[in-house]
């Protein structure tokens, strides 16, 4: 890339995506709380908080291309976020068993006066779960940093994702095929506005 990459998300998995697919860059994690307007729809949700983490990097986006992210798990018009114990994992958990739900992760890349907001839709499907996976699941993985209280790549998404429709990236946080293209049309566009005036 001939701009440099802020990754805004302090998240292992947005970063290993990030990796994965190429691009180098550096980590600054938002100083902003997760809250959204009571009366916004559920599908709104995820872009209006990676917006507004975007908005927490402002200073950087001169210079940088600055990725945010959000990833809400929605089921029965009800977003699942980060759980804040035990207790709300396993309920979360309880929720989505034998269930299909929603992933929608939100992402906003801005590139100087350029503000680019997307996001994109998974469908997962659950097979029903013991009180003893839950448990074990929540104790061994500790899934308080996750969006409806797990991972796809842990071990409650190895034995319970019966089905999964759209994009198995999406789900991890990062909807990594899509956020390529845009970095990469971004870059192009500043590549060939820099060549003018070489």
């Amino acid at each position: 890339m001939s701009v440099p990459i802020i990754l805004g998300s302090s998240s292992p998995r947005r970063q290993y995506l990030m990796q994965q697919a190429g691009f180098e860059f550096t980590i600054h994690k938002p100083d902003v709380d997760e809250n959204f307007p009571d009366d916004m729809p559920v599908h709104n949700v995820a872009k209006y908080l990676a917006e507004k983490k975007a908005n927490a990097l402002q200073p950087f986006i001169v210079n940088h291309i600055v990725v945010t992210a959000d990833t809400v798990v929605i089921v029965d018009k009800n977003i699942l976020n980060k759980p804040a114990d035990f207790n709300e994992a396993f309920d979360m958990l309880q929720m989505l068993s034998g269930r299909t739900h929603h992933v929608r992760t939100g992402v906003c890349i801005t590139f100087q006066k350029v503000k680019v907001l997307f996001d994109d839709v998974t469908v997962v499907t659950f097979s029903k779960l013991t009180k003893k996976e839950i448990e074990y699941y929540i104790h061994q993985h500790k899934p308080f940093d996750k969006a409806g209280a797990y991972g796809a790549q842990d071990f409650i998404g190895m034995i319970a994702i019966e089905k999964i429709e759209g994009s198995y990236f999406n789900v991890m946080g990062l909807p990594i095929h899509k956020v390529y293209q845009q970095i990469k049309l971004l870059d192009n566009k500043f590549e060939s506005t820099r060549s003018k005036f070489d």
